[in-house]
């Protein structure tokens, strides 16, 4: 059904069944990771990116069944080519810097895994045949995301003990509401899809002039806003700027929707003088919501300027697709963050430093292009259709925007869905859209059953390293034993490494045993592991490089290592206490 030729059978299609299917799948792909709080150490996203994976598998399956795939596949191609061309170039980086660098091969193939899984979402969405029933599914999904996050984060603020954690996950951030995701900037980007959602369904209303469902949408809308002020997410609420240029230029918008969306910052501002009211009130002082306002971006600057740096000493070919952090980690910086990075927080500068300055300005173009591309066939979309592809194109351009300051494509919860809306907003508009031909729905159906069976494999492949961090009681087997094991896994092995070389006294002396773990985050616990076990080999001069790194971080878990460096009484330092006898970069490490 087309939604420009049938305004007045809206409602009624809703009640299909395909609308429900449609809705309940999409629920599992972005409600279901975005709600999930139980986690496996060592990693607290795994299972929501995993869950995100199968869910998106099931999505794109779904859709074949219900043969909404409207195009071939190398029309699919076509219409998301630039896009496609930029994911593609990606993939060759991530398996070049592990074949020509040194890159572990289990992180290179998780990069480009996760790519060439965003270009099948993509393909996906650009071959998807536009009806209610998609629409409605998609967005009534981050609706039902955004209410129940909204409420978890409430309870983060307001009862930060209630509940099980196993269903609401604690703020580790005081006063502030971090949602299931367990970070500040993911809620309120979640939040502000979830306001977006509201906008399509408002023009669907307002075509059957409903007062009462128009009513209740605004309220979701304020809501979603709300929790944005509770996350006290600086990114969010400078995101919110984007709705209000939503709201004033797109005339199409019913009058309510353009009235919400311009006047979100007085929105804002009332929930955070509510926030301020109710500590006052209750005698708690500022809120961390409130306080984070108040905080500079100074951490932010200071990686932004060594990156920088880094590119300047690394133009053309960069530092390695993935080796950001080694390459930042092992170079002198003496007034660096005292935090330990492994993304730039930009992603125009992560691209840089890591593809070199040619190769990031392809992609970034390239990635610019099927932007303006997907703008120009959402423009002039006519009716509730083109409302519905424009706020598509806002959840884009909000990741887009994300990513100036943070790294969120680098979980499958956003990617996915992000390719998802972009390659809808890429499709061409057709009111009789060609039917897929069977050999392009098998491949189609192919990629679904891949995303289900890659979800299945990296849950089963996890728990070989999930086993090294459980507790004796649920895994008795020695600990060596389960090291040994999780070093055989093919894409968490990098954990099992870090366990071994942080918990055994000699375990820096086996071969190969820093060839993984440093790619993946050097952070103080690994950094005096590799020092020892290079200065025990008889390297001391690099262990004494690695030493002089550790100290530019200032890192409290590094003071009992520096400790004899500042004791009078002892004569014979020990190699920490020296800085190295020539200079050596991150390339002499790999």
């Amino acid at each position: 059904m087309s939604l420009a030729t049938n305004r007045g059978r809206i409602w009624p299609t809703l009640a299909k069944g395909h609308a429900v299917a449609l809705t309940a799948v999409f629920c599992v792909a972005i409600g279901l990771p975005a709600l999930l709080a139980y986690n496996l150490p060592p990693s607290p996203t795994v299972l929501n990116q995993a869950f995100a994976i199968g869910g998106w598998g099931l999505a794109l399956a779904l859709l074949v069944w219900h043969r909404s795939i409207q195009a071939s596949s190398w029309a699919a191609l076509r219409s998301s080519a630039v896009a496609q061309a930029a994911l593609a170039v990606l993939v060759v980086a991530a398996v070049l810097s592990w074949l020509a660098g040194a890159l572990p091969g289990g992180l290179a193939l998780s990069a480009a895994t996760a790519a060439v899984l965003a270009a099948l979402t993509l393909a996906t969405g650009a071959c998807t045949r536009s009806s209610l029933a998609l629409w409605a599914g998609l967005f009534a999904a981050l609706l039902a995301a955004g209410t129940i996050s909204v409420g978890i984060g409430a309870l983060q603020v307001f009862a930060p003990d209630a509940g099980p954690s196993s269903w609401i996950a604690r703020s580790a951030i005081p006063g502030r509401a971090v949602g299931n995701l367990r970070q500040p900037n993911h809620l309120a980007t979640l939040l502000l899809w979830s306001a977006v959602a509201v906008v399509p369904f408002l023009a669907w209303a307002s075509s059957l002039k409903h007062a009462v469902p128009r009513a209740a949408l605004a309220v979701l809308f304020a809501l979603m806003l709300f929790g944005i002020v509770l996350s006290g997410s600086r990114t969010g609420l400078l995101g919110v700027g984007m709705l209000v240029a939503w709201g004033l230029l797109d005339r199409s918008l019913p009058r309510l929707a353009r009235i919400l969306l311009v006047t979100s910052p007085l929105i804002c501002l009332a929930g955070h003088l509510l926030l301020a009211w109710w500590s006052a009130l209750h005698g708690l002082g500022a809120l961390g919501a409130s306080t984070r306002m108040d905080e500079g971006a100074g951490t932010r600057l200071s990686i932004w300027r060594d990156t920088l740096a880094l590119i300047a000493q690394n133009p053309w070919l960069g530092v390695g697709f993935g080796e950001f952090n080694f390459a930042w980690t092992l170079t002198p910086f003496p007034d660096r963050a005292t935090e330990f990075f492994d993304h730039t927080h930009n992603l125009a500068l992560h691209l840089a430093v890591e593809l070199g300055i040619p190769l990031a300005l392809l992609v970034l173009g390239l990635l610019a292009w099927g932007l303006w591309q997907a703008f120009v066939r959402s423009r002039h979309v006519p009716g509730p259709e083109g409302i519905a592809r424009r706020a598509a194109l806002v959840m884009v351009l909000l990741m887009a925007w994300h990513s100036q300051l943070e790294y969120p494509l680098w979980y499958a919860y956003f990617l996915l869905p992000t390719a998802f809306a972009w390659g809808l907003c890429l499709s061409a508009p057709d009111t009789a859209p060609a039917p897929a031909s069977p050999s392009s729905s098998r491949w189609f159906a192919f990629g679904g059953g891949a995303m289900v069976l890659a979800a299945a494999v990296t849950l089963w492949d996890y728990q070989r390293v999930v086993a090294i961090f459980a507790p004796k009681v649920d895994n008795p087997a020695p600990l060596v034993e389960r090291i040994v094991d999780g070093r055989d896994s093919w894409f968490f092995a990098h954990h099992a490494d870090y366990a071994l070389v942080t918990t055994f006294d000699g375990a820096g002396v086996l071969p190969g045993v820093f060839d993984r773990a440093p790619h993946f985050l050097l952070d103080s616990r690994l950094m005096m592991a590799w020092a020892r076990g290079l200065a025990a080999r008889g390297d001391i001069d690099r262990a004494r490089h690695i030493a002089a790194r550790l100290r530019e971080f200032r890192n409290p878990n590094a003071a009992a290592f520096f400790a004899p460096c500042d004791d009078p009484a002892l004569i014979d330092k020990p190699f920490q206490c020296s800085p190295p006898q020539r200079a050596y970069t991150w390339r002499d490490f790999r």
